[in-house]
C-alpha cells in the first residue's frame, strides 16, 4: 500500500490525457510525480517518487528536485535525483545547474562526488543555460504591459516611464504570487511582462487553467506577440477542441496544433518552446505540436516578427496559474 499512490500517478494519464495517449511522456511524469511528493507525507513515498523523477530527465524535475534540498527529509534522495539528471544532460549546463551541483557535493557518495567535480571542471564557465524568471515569491524580474511593441517605440522616454507605472499599479492588482505560483486573478485583458527583452530563447513553463472559471483562457506573447494559445478544450464554440500550443494568432502560416496534448482541465501543464529567427517550435506534455512555424507580426502584417522584445504571460477569464519559468537564451 505505502507505494500505491506513486503507481497511480504513473497510470493516471492513461486514463485521464485529453488526447488519448497511451504512453506517458517524461514532461507528464514529472507532472504526476511532483504533485505525488508535494501531497504525500510519507517520506519513504516521496524518496521513491524522487528516484522515479529522477529517470525522467527532464529540467523541470530537475529545478523541482532543487527546491527539496532545504528540507532535512528530503535533501539526500533530491541530491541524487539532481546528479542522476546532471550526469545524463550535460547540456543542462548553465549558472543555476553549476551552482546547485556544487551545493550537494557533499550529499553525494565519494566516487560521485569525484564525477561531479569531473562534470563541473569540463563545463563551460561562460554558459549561463536557462534562467529563472519567476523566483516563487514575488513578482520581482516583472512588469505591466504598456500599448504593444509598435506603440511603445513611439513614444518617448517620458511618456513610456508614465505609461509604466500606470501599467505596472494594475498589473500587481490583477497578478499576485500564491503558494509559490504566479497566478492572474483580475477580470479583465492584462498581461504581465518580463523586464527583459529576448531574440531567440528557449522558454520553459507550466501552467493551467481553474477548471470552474467562466471561460478559461491564456497564452505566452512571444517577442511581445501573440501568442501561444492555452485553452479549456471544452470550448467548442470559440474552437478551442484543437488543443493549446498553437499559434492563434496566425492567418497565413498553420495556427494550430498538430495534436490535442493537454492534460486534464485543472490539472498542471508543460510548454517547451523555442523561438529562433522567426519561427517558433512548440512542444505541449513533451510532444510536439508546432514545428518550425512561421509567427507572423500581429500588430502589423506587413512587418515580420519583430527582432527581439518581451515574453509576456496572458491570461482573461478566469483564474490562470504559471510556476516553473525559466528561459535559456540562445
Amino acid at each position: 500500500m505505502k507505494f500505491k499512490l506513486i503507481i497511480l500517478a504513473l497510470l493516471a494519464p492513461c486514463f485521464m490525457h485529453t488526447a488519448g495517449a497511451q504512453t506517458l511522456t517524461p514532461e507528464n511524469q514529472t507532472l504526476y510525480l511532483r504533485h505525488i511528493i508535494e501531497q504525500t507525507n510519507d517520506i519513504k513515498q516521496k524518496e521513491a517518487a524522487l528516484k522515479l523523477l529522477a529517470n525522467t530527465g527532464t529540467y523541470q524535475a530537475l529545478t523541482f528536485a532543487s527546491s527539496l534540498l532545504k528540507n532535512e527529509e528530503t535533501a539526500s534522495a533530491a541530491a541524487q535525483t539532481i546528479w542522476t539528471i546532471l550526469s545524463n544532460h550535460p547540456e543542462y549546463n548553465g549558472t543555476e545547474t553549476r551552482q546547485t551541483l556544487k551545493d550537494i557535493l557533499p550529499l553525494l557518495k565519494f566516487t560521485q562526488r569525484r564525477m561531479a567535480r569531473e562534470w563541473l571542471y569540463a563545463a563551460n564557465q561562460n554558459e549561463e543555460g536557462f534562467v529563472c524568471l519567476f523566483n516563487g515569491r514575488d513578482l520581482e524580474g516583472w512588469k505591466g504591459l504598456v500599448e504593444n511593441p509598435i506603440a511603445r517605440a513611439k513614444m518617448t522616454k517620458e511618456e513610456l516611464a508614465k505609461a509604466q507605472e500606470k501599467a505596472d499599479e494594475l498589473m500587481r492588482k490583477d497578478w499576485i504570487v500564491e503558494n509559490g505560483e504566479l497566478v492572474y486573478v483580475g477580470h479583465g485583458w492584462d498581461n504581465i511582462c518580463t523586464m527583459k527583452d529576448y531574440a531567440d530563447f528557449e522558454l520553459l513553463v507550466d501552467w493551467k487553467l481553474d477548471p470552474n472559471g467562466r471561460e478559461p483562457d491564456a497564452g505566452v506573447y512571444l517577442r511581445g506577440t501573440p501568442q501561444v494559445q492555452i485553452w479549456d478544450i471544452r470550448r467548442t464554440n470559440v474552437g478551442a477542441q484543437v488543443g493549446s500550443g498553437g499559434l492563434y494568432n496566425n492567418q497565413q502560416n498553420r495556427s494550430t496544433p498538430t495534436s490535442v496534448e493537454d492534460n486534464k482541465l485543472g490539472e498542471w501543464n508543460t510548454f517547451r518552446i523555442i523561438m529562433k529567427g522567426d519561427k517558433v517550435t512548440v512542444f505541449l506534455n513533451g510532444t510536439k505540436v508546432v514545428d518550425n512555424v512561421v509567427l507572423e507580426n500581429y500588430w502589423n502584417r506587413n512587418l515580420p516578427i519583430f527582432p527581439k522584445d518581451q515574453i509576456e504571460m496572458q491570461a482573461h477569464g478566469c483564474r490562470c496559474y504559471f510556476r516553473n519559468i525559466y528561459v535559456k537564451e540562445l
